[in-house]
């Protein structure tokens, strides 16, 4: 019995250690990407022009979903059951297909969000050179990335850990791009920082034929649950930019996933507890939602940016939700507005694409 009590001893002594060593882990890697951090710029089109007024032009886009959402694809931290893609060559399959779905748009502009580097659950693909590769077979698009996280590697779940993730936003653009910055949301500063995402926005920078700027900031928020400092934080941080830019005359869209139901206006008919409705009122004079130019019975016909990833995709079963679209300044034009509907085809999100031209 002694013997079985020192061997269960040194077992418990041994995990007990296993435990405190990944904490520390954890605790001394953790560190926030630094704000104002000016980002590379990669020119493949040296001869592109400026942006024209009164031209149409289109703009999307696409959470990629770090090339792991097949439609039967479930995720852990939902409720569901994957914690990475099914393998390497399904990852290179779905961006792949994502980015097919977005040339297949025609887009002279794209803020694509998920886009992983170097990580565990895409079995370390650098998706952003595959992107490069489908938008750039005529050297047409110039491009720039920011790292929205680079997190610690989880244990979690035992069986299949989900692993390091490094991943972050591109921006692609047929005009030339002047500069690039990525700007650091606020997050989380309790103990919950650990288990938060870093956050970030891109703001890039294109001339305009008359002397100013149109500028596009790429956006992926986090999915704030009941922190409503945190919500206000990054709201606040967007308005800031948006007052500051319309301020100099400059042209402003801002878009991506925005981790907030922008179809719904209530907490009445809320569909999901870690999705709130955008608070339309904390956007300053001059600015709305691109959605918000439909009527309503346009808005509700329109084909939903999300599903819920709890289990795979059914057709009329998986709930479904709008995170995805643009906020734009009153001196651009919107010209038409929709959702491309692949059925989540490659991701559990959809592209969401924005005709408009300067005024």
């Amino acid at each position: 019995m002694k013997k079985i009590l020192k061997i269960l001893g040194i077992l418990l002594l041994i995990l007990v250690i296993a435990v405190l060593t990944y904490v520390g882990y954890v605790y001394f890697s953790y560190d926030r990407i630094e704000d104002n951090q000016k980002l590379e710029v990669k020119t493949q089109n040296s001869s592109a022009e400026k942006v024209q007024i009164g031209k149409n032009y289109r703009i999307v886009s696409y959470n990629i979903g770090f090339g792991a959402y097949t439609q039967d694809f479930s995720f852990f931290m939902d409720g569901g059951e994957s914690s990475r893609a099914k393998d390497k060559d399904s990852v290179i399959k779905t961006v792949t297909g994502s980015a097919n779905n977005l040339t297949a748009l025609n887009p002279d502009f794209a803020m694509i969000e998920e886009v992983d580097l170097h990580s565990t659950r895409s079995y370390h693909v650098n998706q952003y050179d595959l992107l490069q590769t489908a938008f750039n077979k005529d050297k047409a698009f110039n491009s720039t990335f920011a790292i929205n996280y680079d997190s610690a590697y989880l244990f979690y779940p035992i069986q299949q850990p989900h692993g390091k993730s490094k991943s972050g936003i591109a921006f692609f653009a047929k005009a030339p791009i002047t500069s690039s910055l990525r700007r650091s949301f606020p997050i989380s500063t309790s103990f919950s920082k650990f288990f938060d995402l870093d956050r970030c926005y891109i703001v890039s920078r294109i001339p305009v034929e008359n002397g100013k700027e149109l500028v596009c900031i790429s956006v992926h928020m986090s999915a704030y649950g009941h922190d409503e400092n945190i919500r206000k934080g990054q709201i606040g941080m967007l308005v800031d930019e948006m007052n500051r830019e319309y301020a100099k005359g400059n042209y402003v869209i801002i878009g991506g996933d925005f981790n907030h139901d922008l179809k719904s206006k209530g907490t009445n008919n809320q569909v999901a507890d870690w999705a709130f409705p955008f608070p339309r009122e904390e956007l300053p004079n001059h600015f709305s939602l691109a959605i918000d130019t439909l009527s309503e019975e346009e808005k509700n016909a329109l084909w939903d940016t999300c599903r819920f990833t709890d289990m795979p995709y059914i057709p009329g079963k998986t709930q479904t939700i709008t995170l995805d679209g643009f906020i734009l300044s009153d001196n651009i034009k919107i010209k038409n507005y929709d959702t491309y509907k692949t059925e989540y085809m490659y991701s559990d999100h959809e592209p969401v694409y924005m005709d408009f031209e300067l005024k």
